[in-house]
């Protein structure tokens, strides 16, 4: 039946991958997180390989949410707000190395005062 069903393109594993990775990119969620995801939802390593976004896309989601939160951490102590946007980060499984570059970034373009940049 399952075969059938594929035949007729009710499945199409690529095209879930597909969607679904669109749908995580406007969570900012990492890529390594969606990969980890859609391989627990059985999808193919191929397919999977297929649908994910490059290291930009990573890169800029990481950079989008970083902003987001920095939003509503400017009254914090300068320790403590790198400490949470890392901490957000991290949770949505971005690299250490990816969260460390973008809080570098965002709160370095805090302190230059320019409310634009962030």
């Amino acid at each position: 039946m399952l075969d059938r069903f594929e035949e007729v393109g009710l499945i199409d594993d690529a095209e879930f991958a597909g969607l679904w990775v669109q749908g995580q990119q406007r969570r900012m969620t990492s890529a390594r997180a969606m990969r980890r995801e859609l391989h627990a939802k059985g999808v193919d390593a191929a397919i999977i390989a297929e649908a994910m976004p490059d290291a930009e896309a990573d890169y800029a989601a990481a950079l989008a949410l970083a902003r987001k939160k920095m939003r509503t951490m400017g009254a914090l102590e300068p320790r403590v707000r790198d400490r949470r946007l890392a901490g957000a980060l991290a949770r949505r499984g971005f690299a250490p190395g990816l969260c460390h570059r973008v809080v570098t970034e965002v709160t370095g373009a805090a302190s230059e005062g320019s409310d634009e940049d962030w």
